[in-house]
């Protein structure tokens, strides 16, 4: 995920965009704060969300193809993907399963549906540094991937 320079952000405007917001329970005080990044940037482009809360971050993935599928076939569609999650290395080999299964898998759906989509599931060492990283006050990860996933339906909507 890339950062933007502020002044960027600021003039990112996507009216009307419908964004799906995907997040994970798990590490729930730290994804409520990527959240609220996310939600500040969507608030400012004049996009619209619609949050769905999963388990885990393995759950991601598979919860935004479901969505987008039952939106295809409904009368509105989303624009873009907003995954938000917080992957903690613990003891055992599980953190490198779950950081890379996750990422890999909406890389995948990204690039199969040529879909917007930022990825704000965070992969860190320990909790201080989650708790950095999701503040919006200071890394704001969540409003990056928000910021990301705009920026590509601002590019779509030009190309189109």
């Amino acid at each position: 995920m890339a950062g933007f320079a502020e002044d960027a952000s600021e003039k990112l405007v996507v009216p009307g965009a419908r964004m799906l917001v995907i997040a994970a329970q798990f590490n729930r005080k730290i994804v409520d704060m990527l959240c609220a990044g996310a939600r500040a940037v969507l608030e400012n482009a004049q996009a619209e969300a619609e949050l769905i809360m999963v388990p885990g971050a393995l759950e991601i993935p598979i919860a935004a193809q479901i969505a987008l599928e039952a939106a295809n076939n409904s009368v509105r569609s989303f624009d873009g993907v907003i995954a938000l999650g917080c992957v903690i290395r613990g003891e055992t080999y599980h953190f490198e399963v779950v950081s890379n299964e996750s990422a890999r898998a909406l890389m995948d759906l990204a690039v199969s549906q040529g879909l917007p989509l930022g990825n704000g599931v965070l992969t860190v060492e320990n909790e201080d540094q989650a708790l950095v990283r999701a503040d919006p006050q200071r890394g704001n990860k969540g409003g990056e991937a928000a910021q990301a996933a705009l920026a590509l339906v601002a590019l779509k909507r030009s190309l189109s």
